[in-house]
């Protein structure tokens, strides 16, 4: 596939700007169109839901911080450390603001602010569709498409909200899933609403999944590997809904339905693990969903760049490296850390991963389908766990003389920590499996790290709580369906 065909749509729906306590409100179109005109006309409608893929993009989620950013730095993933700071540890002070550099505090309410943002632009969106979608939107497949993108949406921002601000170990604590966290909204206003319990806020994900699941039916034996349909891959699909269900549910610990709708994506996707990433480090031909970046490679160059400033980009040494993927010779078995990933800088010993710079398809994954692979191994026991690891890594490259055993669940967890480390490198997953697995202590990739149960803690933003969050329905326990 050639480099920007698949470039959305420009946005008529607001762009984001955070210099207030209510912009992540900001759901003006930046047009001469008004809103009303704006959803006069089916193309309106799908403009206003490219928009919002667009907001994706922004650098404080998905075109950063929730990818390849600040959540791969939570897990020590670069060598690099950020600007301002003093050590490695030192992007774990969540409480510090600085004027400039470093700003671990000041970098959490952009993405907070930014993921409420994108909420609301799906909400306004759900306003106007009862309003007027089945009046200007002639075909009911075209409205459920929409509808059902937009709730997919919705649930897949609040969920990683709750990643990030919700409790480590919810599967495991009921004290963790009573633990109030984040609100969630379903009506695009300026309302203060209270922290909701973090089981209420998974219902309500689930609530919103199984509604989009629904509503994108129609594709369900869409096949993401015919060319004719990959463009599929940058919008939440049906398989991609299904995919973020498992993911949300194994989160949950509901482990017999995550099973099954991890097994669902793996036998009707289309797609198949691959054995080789030349000419694709980002693996775009095993992706369920991803959204797209525009100029990719100009625009993250800052980032990842094996030249001269190498040492100020997110690059890892090469005993980190080596410690990530586990190589233990010169070149690496696993081909997610041969130089079809990795490019090196023999003069520094170091490398930078070639996923956002070799990346002709200009995809920033959101779901891929080895993950699917992973739950299915961690709801499973024995024989038929390690057998969906270990196809993964029998693909990559690893000898069938070195697979793993999955006969307890540590072993299951171990081995499972190990694949998300190298899967998953600078895909922002890496850190929420160790939160939500209670893994502290010292990482073997980053030794002089230890972390602590104080560390998968973020505070609430400090314009939530002068602006957002109120207790006057801290009783309300309604989960919201749609």
């Amino acid at each position: 596939m050639k480099k920007g065909l698949y470039i959305i749509i420009l946005s008529l729906v607001a762009m984001l700007s955070l210099g207030s306590c209510a912009d992540w409100f900001d759901i003006s179109p930046k047009t001469d169109v008004k809103a009303e005109d704006l959803f006069e006309t089916e193309n309106g409608f799908l403009s206003s839901l490219a928009g919002i893929y667009v907001l994706m993009t922004n650098e404080a989620v998905y075109g950063r911080d929730l990818s390849f950013g600040l959540v791969e730095q939570l897990a020590q993933m670069y060598d690099v450390i950020p600007e301002g700071a003093n050590s490695k540890t030192d992007i774990y002070n969540y409480n510090q603001i600085t004027s400039g550099g470093y700003n671990t505090k000041g970098n959490f309410e952009r993405t907070w602010l930014a993921g409420y943002n994108i909420i609301a632009n799906a909400n306004n969106l759900f306003k106007w569709l009862d309003q007027k979608g089945d009046e200007v939107i002639r075909h009911e497949e075209t409205r459920n498409m929409i509808r059902g993108e937009a709730l997919a949406i919705r649930a897949a921002l609040h969920f990683d909200l709750l990643r990030l601000w919700g409790p480590a170990n919810y599967a495991t604590s009921e004290d963790a899933r009573k633990t109030k966290c984040i609100p969630y909204r379903t009506v695009a206003d300026k309302e203060k609403l209270s922290l909701l319990e973090a089981q209420q806020v998974v219902a309500n994900i689930i609530a919103d999944l199984d509604s989009a699941k629904q509503l994108l039916s129609y594709e369900s034996n869409l096949d993401l590997s015919n060319y004719s349909t990959a463009s599929r891959r940058f919008r939440f699909n049906y398989h991609a809904v299904n995919a973020l269900l498992a993911r949300v549910h194994n989160y949950a610990g509901n482990s017999e339905q995550a099973k099954a709708a991890a097994i669902e994506v793996i036998d009707n996707c289309g797609l198949d693990l691959k054995s080789g990433n030349d000419d694709d480090p980002i693996l775009f031909d095993e992706t369920l969903c991803a959204v797209n970046l525009y100029q990719m490679k100009d625009n993250l160059s800052t980032y990842f760049d094996a030249g001269d400033k190498i040492q100020t980009k997110y690059h890892v040494k090469y005993s980190t490296l080596n410690a990530i993927f586990e190589i233990s010779g010169s070149e690496s078995e696993d081909m997610r850390a041969r130089s079809a990933a990795f490019a090196r800088n023999s003069d520094y010993q170091m490398a930078v991963t070639k996923k956002y710079q070799d990346n002709d398809n200009e995809a920033i994954p959101l779901l891929r389908l080895p993950e699917m692979y992973y739950i299915v191994c961690e709801n499973s026991e024995g024989d038929e766990a390690a057998y969906y690891i270990n196809l993964v890594r029998n693909r990559r490259g690893i000898s069938s003389s070195k697979n793993v055993v999955c006969d307890t669940q540590e072993q299951r967890v171990d081995a499972l920590l190990r694949e998300y480390r190298k899967e998953f490198y600078a895909e922002g997953q890496f850190f929420y499996f160790l939160k939500s697995h209670g893994v502290t202590g010292s990482l073997v990739h980053s030794p002089e790290v230890s972390l602590t149960a104080e560390n998968f803690v973020l505070p609430l933003p400090d314009a939530e709580r002068e602006y957002g969050w109120t207790d006057d329905n801290d009783n309300d326990e309604s989960v919201v369906t749609e």
